[in-house]
């Protein structure tokens, strides 16, 4: 398993991937999940993937190469198509073809096709985008309502990004925000695990030099899975006990419902509560 999340904001688009792949507690191996194509100038994008690690190789080799018809014009390829939604086309026509050759073959095996992946960038002539591929190839696209994606172990990372961003978010925020949302899933989940790979791109420079490899030593991240812990322990300390006594309280918890009757008690066999 793995945790990635894509995040698209007005001022850029922020990466963060992680790299443990395993198949068993005795199986753990570390591959990473975020590739970056880039063409100064031109286009630049970034793929995260995450499922069955032999599909995801697969489809990303097979997307340098990838071509769709374009009727009595050039073939669309990532690196010549006019729009990031088109690059999402060549993307979810490689991951169909992986299916087409592997499929058959890894259901007879008992496997599940099994891979999402995230497609973000921008394309000189248009605004960014970012994509979530599905195992069929389709995909969905980001909006300013839902501006970030993830894929893999995404639940306990979720909370903290739903109350932190919006398209306003600036870069660094939303970077430190990602990076929280890691530490949350490591710290619950020991499928995912270090190195992290951290990317963040700025809007209109198609390139970025913002990219780094974090592993156990590196000290902001270990400064963020500490000071996160120890904040969260503070606020969580700082909110006031339920009070059960009936005595006066700010935030009284024992108030009567409006809508609904109080709990109540089975005390012999022959009771019914319907």
């Amino acid at each position: 398993m793995t945790y990635c999340v894509g995040i698209k904001l007005d001022a850029g688009l922020v990466f963060l991937s992680d790299s443990r792949t395993n198949a068993g507690l005795d199986q753990i191996s570390t591959y990473r999940k975020m590739m970056v194509y880039e063409k100064t100038g031109d286009r630049f994008m970034v793929l995260l993937s995450a499922g069955n690690l032999s599909i995801s190789q697969s489809v990303r080799e097979i997307l340098q190469v990838e071509k769709l018809d374009n009727g009595d014009d050039e073939p669309i390829t990532i690196w010549n198509a006019t729009s990031m939604f088109d690059a999402a086309r060549v993307l979810g026509s490689a991951v169909r073809r992986v299916y087409d050759q592997d499929g058959p073959s890894l259901k007879q095996a008992g496997v599940d096709f099994n891979a999402s992946m995230i497609l973000g960038g921008q394309i000189k002539g248009e605004a960014m985008r970012l994509f979530l591929v599905y195992s069929a190839g389709n995909f969905i696209e980001a909006t300013r309502e839902t501006c970030y994606f993830q894929v893999g172990e995404s639940k306990y990372g979720k909370p903290v990004l739903d109350r932190m961003i919006t398209p306003h978010t600036a870069l660094d925020e939303a970077a430190k925000c990602a990076l929280v949302s890691m530490d949350s899933t490591l710290k619950s989940n020991l499928s995912v695990g270090l190195p992290l790979d951290l990317l963040v791109y700025e809007a209109g420079t198609f390139q970025s030099q913002q990219m780094v490899c974090i592993d156990e030593r590196n000290p902001y991240f270990a400064m963020i899975r500490s000071t996160w812990g120890q904040r969260l322990r503070q606020v969580f300390e700082s909110i006031e006990d339920p009070q059960w006594d009936g005595s006066a309280a700010e935030h009284p918890l024992c108030v009567p419902s409006d809508r609904y009757e109080p709990m109540r008690k089975i005390t012999h066999p022959g009771e019914k509560i319907i």
